[in-house]
């Protein structure tokens, strides 16, 4: 059985066919997904789809490119919807250089509110990071982020970022972009992963992995990724499900 720790089935591109998308996903045994609200809307809807499906979990909380929308009624908000049962993880947070819609002083602030947030309630975080390692793992050791870990989310970054990472508790997560032809340093990397410290997800819809790159991505998905880790570190496919199911549920404590 297959786990999805990131998706975004709370996305427009699913208000289609999203019977269908789970319908495939349930088709390839993945057992369960982790569906990630990252504003008012998509937390709104996570919130819906948690009460609707009961394989899907939830993580809420407020993303860097977005950080100069968040206002102190969202974060007492994501805290109060936080006690539900049935939301396992704060985030994604973060920090995002690409984009330059919130300015860097203004997401870091927003990003230790997260952090300090999720210490609060005792959940772990989800971290988007995206061109802004050394500043992340800064703030990660600055906030105490190893009292609650988490997951770096689809990470590309170097076996020594995930290595400072993992002694401050958190997994390393995987996407589509380890199938790409010219990622050669997550194929690298996902083989020096310690086996308890290992996840996949797709971000769908975006990210997709090879063979469907360039199309919407979905959670029957992760089957593709999960071979091609399989296959870089010589395991079996059944095995490399296993484990990471394993971690996926011992990260949110799911039973």
């Amino acid at each position: 059985m297959l786990f999805d720790t990131h998706a975004h089935l709370n996305a427009e591109q699913y208000n289609e066919d999203l019977e269908q998308v789970i319908e495939r996903a349930k088709s390839e045994k993945v057992e369960k997904i982790v569906v990630v609200g990252f504003d008012r809307p998509t937390i709104t809807r996570a919130m819906e789809l948690i009460e609707e499906y009961d394989f899907i979990y939830a993580a809420i909380g407020w993303h860097p490119v977005d950080a100069i929308d968040m206002t102190d009624e969202d974060l007492a908000w994501i805290k109060d919807l936080s006690q539900h049962e049935k939301v396992v993880a704060i985030g994604e947070m973060g920090l995002d250089y690409y984009w330059d819609k919130s300015p860097k002083d203004v997401q870091k602030e927003v990003f230790r509110r997260q952090i300090a947030l999720a210490k609060e309630v005792k959940l772990p975080i989800v971290i988007h990071n995206r061109d802004a390692t050394e500043d992340v793992v800064t703030i990660l050791k600055e906030e105490g982020a190893a009292e609650v870990g988490g997951i770096m989310h689809c990470f590309t970054g170097s076996l020594e970022t995930a290595k400072a990472c993992m002694e401050m508790n958190f997994y390393i997560s995987f996407g589509g972009p380890v199938t790409f032809k010219n990622a050669k340093k997550p194929k690298e990397v996902v083989k020096e992963i310690p086996s308890d410290k290992l996840l996949i997800e797709t971000d769908c819809p975006y990210l997709t992995p090879v063979p469907f790159r360039g199309k919407r991505n979905e959670p029957s998905y992760v089957k593709y990724i999960a071979e091609q880790i399989a296959e870089l570190r010589e395991i079996s496919f059944e095995e490399l499900a296993e484990l990471t199911t394993k971690n996926a549920k011992k990260v949110f404590r799911i039973n």
